[in-house]
């Protein structure tokens, strides 16, 4: 199977479906930061729901049977700042990414025209540094780097202001 799915054929009918359900407002691909363009089309995407209820439906667990699930819990709420950060930004110029390199990753990397926000996603309180955070900073310099959740921005105050906002 896998076989079959790397044949190039079958990558451009999984990047239309991918299309298919992006324009319906259902899951999108985010592409990796790398500051040049081309090296950003190269790496896959990371999926993106753009309605939390396609994760949460499937679960069968109750709200509070979620929060107990740690690690449940901090893929909904990082899949709700990313759907809140792609679904305001709509309209505007900002793009949306995520940045990986060996094994250090921000969970979301905004773009506004050369203006770069780094954003770091915690479900709950963790301590010490944020070593994507930091290795994102030394390579790119972005204009803000944000902590949402754990110590930093309250996940319901930042799902309460529109991704340009940040770029302020």
């Amino acid at each position: 199977m896998i076989g079959q799915l790397q044949d190039a054929g079958n990558t451009t009918t999984l990047a239309h479906y991918l299309e298919l359900l992006s324009s319906a407002g259902m899951l999108t691909g985010l592409h990796k930061f790398a500051g040049q363009r081309i090296r950003q089309r190269a790496s896959s995407p990371k999926l993106q729901v753009l309605n939390t209820a396609l994760l949460s439906s499937q679960s069968n667990l109750s709200f509070n049977a979620a929060q107990r699930d740690r690690e449940f819990w901090g893929r909904l709420v990082e899949s709700s700042a990313g759907a809140h950060l792609i679904n305001s930004s709509i309209g505007t110029n900002i793009e949306v990414f995520y940045w990986r390199d060996r094994g250090k990753e921000v969970d979301f990397i905004l773009r506004l025209n050369k203006t770069l926000v780094a954003i770091e996603i915690k479900s709950g309180y963790s301590k010490g540094s944020l070593p994507g955070i930091e290795e994102f900073d030394r390579g790119f310099k972005p204009k803000r780097k944000l902590l949402v959740g754990g110590e930093g921005i309250p996940i319901d105050k930042f799902l309460s202001v529109p991704a340009l906002r940040w770029f302020e």
